[in-house]
């Protein structure tokens, strides 16, 4: 491939991502990610956080973890702090599929805690990710908290982050399963379920928890 080619492919590739189609979208992220440059870097952060597609922003993630983790972990950190909740989440989602543990300081506990559930959800993932070892305790604690929080999709996402985080949880749990409120007593109860034995499945570990709350019992008492 000529250089005049190549460049006049990437211009076509980059100016893909501006596509009103989601099929073009999809298709330029594939080509740059197939044929990575730091000069793509950029505009593949800037077009995952406010990619509309959910299957164009997973190629778009899969691009930027083809490209050196060392021009793009800085910038995704920066997009982390960033108003915007989408490019957070997003950041977050990439930052987990790249696995560099030096993206760790960025996981606070407001993080772990936001308010909206999308950021919270991503943050959780790559927490349990990124987490070193000796950090692990302290993680499990503040996922605790955000124990009954949320409908079945972010109590589904707490429960796998609390789960990859192994036995040294189960404590934090059995506490929580005699909370006095009903919607943190049945999380709990389900994620230990769910722990236990992992081909149960999470809607059967809820129902399992509900059935268990109302008799008034947390499980560790049968």
């Amino acid at each position: 491939m000529t250089m005049r080619k190549q460049d006049a492919d990437t211009m076509r590739a980059l100016q893909g991502l501006e596509s009103s189609s989601s099929s073009a979208r999809l298709r330029a992220a594939l080509a740059l990610g197939t044929t990575p440059g730091p000069q793509f870097v950029d505009k593949l952060i800037e077009r995952c956080a406010i990619e509309p597609e959910f299957s164009v922003r997973e190629m778009l993630t899969w691009a930027i973890t083809r490209h050196a983790s060392s021009l793009t972990v800085p910038q995704l950190l920066d997009q982390v702090r960033s108003g915007r909740a989408q490019a957070r989440s997003q950041a977050l989602h990439t930052l987990s599929k790249i696995g560099d543990r030096q993206a760790w300081p960025v996981i606070t506990p407001e993080l772990l805690t936001d308010a909206d559930d999308e950021v919270a959800r991503s943050a959780w993932r790559a927490a349990v990710v990124l987490v070193p070892e000796d950090a692990e305790p302290e993680l499990a604690a503040v996922l605790s908290t955000q124990l009954g929080r949320g409908e079945r999709e972010t109590q589904l996402s707490l429960s796998r982050a609390l789960i990859a985080l192994g036995e040294g949880m189960l404590p934090l749990l059995h506490t929580a399963m005699t909370a006095l409120e009903p919607r943190v007593r049945r999380h709990a109860i389900a994620t230990e379920r769910l722990f236990r034995d992992p081909d149960a499945g999470f809607e059967f570990a809820v129902e399992e928890a509900k059935r268990i709350v109302v008799l008034g019992r947390t499980g560790q008492e049968e």
